[in-house]
């Protein structure tokens, strides 16, 4: 369930994002994970991708590629977000 809570954080820093820059679709956001451990549990990859695919859902970032690189430490780091901007 920690990955439930890691996915909803990285999920409204990405809304955020996209309507402060006026994206109306997110195609890919680049983390670095590392070891994170909260309440003995690891969160995992695999884990953080699909709550972020169940939280994303009738979002601008349904569907977004959610690209992680693991590091050394007990940290995540929101790289990059790549999207499609509004048309004017």
């Amino acid at each position: 369930m920690h990955d439930l809570h890691l996915a909803d954080q990285i999920l409204k820093i990405v809304l955020e994002y996209a309507q402060k820059n006026g994206l109306k679709k997110i195609n890919s956001i680049k983390i670095e994970l590392g070891d994170i451990v909260e309440h003995g549990e690891r969160i995992t990859p695999e884990n953080l991708r699909f709550n972020f695919n169940l939280l994303s859902k009738d979002t601008p970032a349904q569907g977004a590629e959610l690209l992680i690189t693991p590091v050394k430490g007990e940290l995540w780091r929101l790289v990059e977000i790549e999207g499609e901007a509004n048309s004017r």
